[in-house]
């Protein structure tokens, strides 16, 4: 296993390539050892072929989320895991045109990603995965996923700390033992909060094999990609998301308590 000292994590790319060079740049200057991204490359967003060189080029280990490996295997829909209408809806129209507009030279790429990578850091045994351990895009809410649950989690797959995404909302918990989960938020959106800001989580070791986390908000153009989302013919939903910081799809997924804090 490789050892760091300081490590950024982030999720949820969705096509943001403006906000993963931020990030990217926002990380160096914090003195990173490394950077890790936890799948779902594309969705909601323009440009696909413009993520994937960004990653490659800074050196970021990838694992395979839901829509990486349906891209990658050409299947007819991005696994995200919705079952209401309306979500399936604008999911299957970002699905598509991301399909559409990612080169094929890529999709084997994308097929060979990992399902999780394993790190020691600050002397723990550290799993990296998109949803969760058990399943690629399950959905953990910090409201209505119970700490015992996570604790059971961490046993079964032999975790002192797991890092998950896929919701796009990031939070933490401590666990028994000294144990962590982390979700560790996205890039492609912002939170459903009103502020257009993104977040990647910042992992520093301390002595006495403790982890310090941080939550780090990244600015970039939001405006500029809004303009190219709709240059690109997707619909004024997502654009307004990345304009206003608050969902308008994909919001029916959202337990009662994560949902009334936002505008829909």
């Amino acid at each position: 296993m490789h050892r760091f000292s300081k490590i950024a994590v982030f999720g949820g790319v969705y096509n943001n390539y403006l906000a993963l060079e931020a990030t990217i740049d926002d990380a160096r200057h914090r003195g990173v050892d490394a950077m890790f991204c936890l799948g779902d490359l594309g969705a909601f967003g323009p440009s696909p072929n413009r993520v994937f060189p960004l990653l490659l080029d800074n050196d970021i280990l990838v694992v395979k989320g839901n829509y990486d490996d349906s891209i990658g295997r050409g299947l007819n829909n991005c696994q995200c895991g919705y079952t209401d209408p309306r979500d399936n809806h604008f999911s299957a129209i970002s699905y598509r045109y991301t399909f559409d507009h990612t080169d094929e030279k890529w999709r084997p790429w994308l097929r060979e990603l990992p399902e999780q990578i394993r790190i020691e850091f600050a002397g723990k045994r550290v799993l990296m995965c998109h949803g969760s351990p058990r399943k690629t895009n399950e959905f953990l809410w910090e409201s209505n996923t119970s700490t015992q649950f996570l604790d059971r989690l961490a046993r079964a797959y032999d975790a002192d700390v797991i890092l998950a995404t896929h919701t796009g909302i990031k939070w933490k918990r401590d666990l028994a033992d000294d144990k962590l989960f982390i979700n560790v938020g996205v890039l492609g959106r912002p939170e459903n909060d009103g502020k257009t800001n993104v977040w990647y989580a910042l992992l520093e070791a301390l002595e006495g094999d403790r982890v310090h986390v941080e939550f780090v908000p990244v600015h970039y153009d939001h405006q500029g990609l809004a303009a190219e989302i709709k240059s690109e013919g997707l619909p004024d939903e997502f654009a307004e998301t990345i304009l206003t910081g608050w969902w308008t799809t994909c919001l029916e997924i959202l337990p009662a308590k994560e949902r009334k804090i936002g505008k829909y």
